[in-house]
């Protein structure tokens, strides 16, 4: 069996690199024989990260030509269909799907997140290609709400997001281990975003106080040097020392310095869901619906929205107040994320059914 993978790949992105790790594992794990093709940013880098097959997500010809010669398309995971950072996103991704019909062939939507979906066009052109799907797979109700109310009526089902999958057999990062942290730690995935609310001054006088109480703060870039930047232009803000993780390290070594941290504070979603993985608490900064349904999945408390009225003062309270309840908070994440970690590897099985017809 032969599929083709389409998403956010080859970016630079850890979630949606953990995205991609974490389905290709599932595809070898119900199928070891099960042969690969990434459509890639960075063909190359995909190849000899994943030991798969990947060439130019941008040629269009090229991707037609393999789409012929495979027996179906994944589309996902990740939030792939989307208006909210540009018109080109739900064009791009629906046009390799209308690509697999040309091709004659059936494609699965793979734990995507929907939305959001604003401009007629998007929600036109998503509806018209979902309607072709051979199976739709969502990772919250909020997708699967969305797309009913932009008139789909297809059935759709709900899954864990591919990442929940992925099992790390122990923590382990030297990087970690050399800054010798002797008081808990707490690490700090933020990212860039377009506010009038100026978070990132409330976010550092926040970690101020929460160093100042006898802790330590460690910034986690989730998304190479975009993320770096945002880490590093906090850190000057503050005036109590931090520390700013490796923005190149592995996937399993950043999953690792959130499992041996004691809490977490992200906006990142994937920081989240690693966080889930490794059974440390958070606090989740949302600036998307998809941070909200996570955290609410996960059954840890959404501290506040990046755009909403808040303050670095509260955001220290409410960060000390969840540290004291770290056992309590740990066996709610752990009951919690159980049942979606065990459900995550049937998406899948269910892909390579369809295939298999």
């Amino acid at each position: 069996m032969k599929v083709v993978l389409s998403g956010y790949y080859g970016f630079n992105n850890i979630g949606d690199e953990a995205i991609l790790l974490s389905i290709i594992s599932a595809l070898r794990e119900q199928k070891p024989d099960i042969e690969i093709v990434v459509l890639s940013n960075d063909p190359e880098f995909t190849k000899r990260t994943y030991g798969v097959d990947a060439i130019n997500r941008w040629q269009m010809k090229e991707v037609l030509a393999v789409l012929k010669t495979s027996d179906g398309l994944i589309s996902g995971g990740g939030s792939l269909l989307q208006d909210k950072t540009g018109m080109k996103s739900i064009p791009y991704y629906t046009g390799i799907m209308m690509l697999a019909r040309m091709a004659g062939k059936p494609f699965f939507i793979y734990a995507q997140g929907m939305g959001p979906i604003d401009k007629t066009v998007s929600q036109i052109l998503t509806k018209m290609m979902l309607k072709k799907a051979g199976k739709i797979t969502l990772r919250d109700t909020g997708s699967i709400q969305l797309l009913k109310e932009i008139g789909l009526h297809n059935e759709m089902q709900l899954v864990p997001d591919p990442v929940l999958g992925f099992h790390l057999e122990e923590a382990k990062s030297e990087w970690f281990v050399q800054q010798g942290f002797t008081q808990p730690v707490l690490t700090v995935s933020v990212r860039e975003w377009p506010t009038t609310n100026d978070f990132k001054s409330k976010v550092a006088e926040a970690l101020d106080d929460f160093v100042r109480s006898r802790n330590e703060v460690v910034f986690i870039p989730m998304h190479d040097k975009h993320d770096d930047d945002t880490s590093r232009e906090i850190l000057g803000m503050m005036k109590e020392k931090a520390w700013v993780a490796p923005y190149d390290a592995s996937i399993e070594e950043k999953v690792s310095i959130i499992g041996l941290s004691d809490m977490l504070l992200a906006m990142r979603l994937h920081a989240l869901i690693f966080a889930g993985i490794m059974n440390t608490p958070f606090l989740a900064l949302s600036y998307d619906p998809k941070i909200d349904a996570f955290s609410e999945q996960a059954n840890q408390p959404v501290f506040a929205h990046v755009d909403g009225e808040w303050t670095g003062e509260e955001l220290a309270l409410a960060l000390a107040k969840h540290l004291k309840a770290l056992p309590q908070e740990k066996e709610k994440l752990a009951a919690a994320v159980a049942p979606l970690t065990a459900k995550a590897k049937d998406t899948a099985k269910q892909a390579i059914e369809l295939f298999a017809k």
